[in-house]
């Protein structure tokens, strides 16, 4: 819903404003999610991003025919096509990295990390044994909260060998769940 200003002293400094945003940013060269349709999810609070995410994934799995409910506990995000899921979520950090975080060892078959980045999007489909494999991941804490608790980040650009048989791609993450 666009709101229009009736104030002509307000509409005045809003022109003013506008002149001079071009001074100060350059729609897709300084902010590459400026034309993002996804840009709004960079505007919400980390623990909302996660929530979005997992709705992200149960709403594209939902709509390309794969059954999705609810799990029914904290140990799993989601129950997709029969198998108990933990969705990560990563928009594209500085330096063009996705960080998948808060990796625990729970009741789940499978995890999904989906990474969002400006105009692209990338998924992967991890066994729990491989996405826990401590050669993949790494402590997220330090201290005792440090032993249940994992992350692992890369280059979106150049995923880890590891993450090949996985996905990648959207389709090829969904022919792994739509071969389950």
């Amino acid at each position: 819903m666009r709101y229009r200003i009736y104030d002509p002293e307000i509409q005045m400094l809003a022109t003013i404003a506008g002149t001079l945003k071009g001074d100060y940013v350059r729609e897709g060269l300084d902010n590459p999610w400026a034309m993002s349709p996804f840009a709004w999810i960079k505007t919400r609070p980390s623990r909302q991003v996660g929530k979005i995410g997992e709705q992200l994934v149960a709403g594209w799995c939902a709509a390309k025919g794969l059954d999705v409910i609810s799990c029914g506990d904290s140990e799993a995000d989601r129950v997709i096509a029969g198998h108990r899921v933990e969705i990560k979520f990563s928009t594209l950090w500085e330096g063009g990295v996705y960080k998948l975080q808060q990796i625990r060892d729970q009741n789940y078959e499978y995890g999904i990390c989906l990474g969002i980045s400006p105009l692209d999007v990338h998924c992967w489909v991890i066994p729990k044994a491989d996405l826990l494999d401590r050669a993949h991941v790494k402590p997220q804490h330090s201290g005792k909260a440090g032993k249940d608790t994992y992350w692992f980040s890369f280059e979106s650009s150049n995923p880890p060998l590891w993450l090949s048989p996985y996905g990648g791609r959207l389709n090829r993450a969904y022919r792994i769940m739509h071969n389950w």
